[in-house]
């Protein structure tokens, strides 16, 4: 069956991807002025509108990282407060919801987190995804998507040597999206878990080499890899 799938936030990079997709489905992309997360009327008015089956929350604060350490009431309204309005009015609407998280949620020491493994973010950002989090979760009819990703190609001169994560692309992210429109819970989204040099490497042959210490403070963690058995079962069942 036909649905309309609104994205919130489809002005930003992972949303000039989905509109490239060609699916099957209706897909709408309203700018902040068509859908404000933080007034609940324009949610709703532009969700009745639209007829909506689906929305695949993306809007909300994410660079510069510091931006979450300096301005914290705009990280708290963006991700936490924006993020509950989007659920409030979901419920309301009986509106199937996909938020998008990050694997930065999970502690970072020891790496091939699992979906059922405990939670403890390393950084106001992943703190302020965490508290978007919590909202999604009293709504049954929602999937949390605790995703890696990253631009094509690497976009920094320099990557971490001694830095585990399960980096994908957005491109190859955007595939995976709408495999996984009927589902609910929490799903992990990367890739194969490598040093971030290792993976930069392949596709930015310039990038130079440098350590993460403990002691620099950058609220980045040591590896923060992902488990996606659950991702892969899902995949090979299509």
């Amino acid at each position: 069956m036909k649905k309309n799938i609104i994205i919130t936030g489809g002005s930003g990079r992972f949303g000039e991807h989905l509109k490239k997709i060609k699916i099957y489905h209706e897909l709408f992309f309203p700018n902040k002025k068509e859908l404000d997360i933080l007034k609940p009327k324009s949610i709703e008015s532009y969700l009745n509108a639209k007829k909506a089956n689906i929305v695949i929350h993306l809007a909300g604060l994410s660079r510069p990282m510091n931006i979450h350490n300096n301005e914290i009431e705009k990280s708290i309204n963006l991700n936490i407060i924006g993020t509950a309005n989007v659920t409030k009015i979901c419920s309301k609407k009986n509106i199937k919801l996909i938020y998008f998280s990050t694997n930065y949620v999970y502690p970072g020491t020891k790496g091939n987190y699992s979906e059922l493994d405990p939670l403890l973010p390393i950084n106001n950002y992943a703190w302020s995804k965490l508290g978007g989090e919590a909202s999604v979760q009293l709504y049954k009819n929602s999937l949390i998507l605790r995703i890696c990703m990253t631009e094509k190609p690497f976009v920094h001169k320099k990557a971490f040597a001694n830095v585990k994560s399960s980096f994908l692309y957005h491109d190859d992210v955007s595939k995976i999206l709408f495999k996984l429109l009927n589902k609910k819970g929490i799903i992990n989204i990367g890739g194969k878990t490598k040093y971030i040099y290792d993976f930069a490497k392949t596709n930015n042959p310039d990038v130079k080499k440098i350590f993460l210490k403990k002691n620099m403070n950058l609220g980045i963690p040591f590896d923060a890899s992902l488990n996606i058995k659950k991702l892969k079962r899902i995949i090979n069942s299509k």
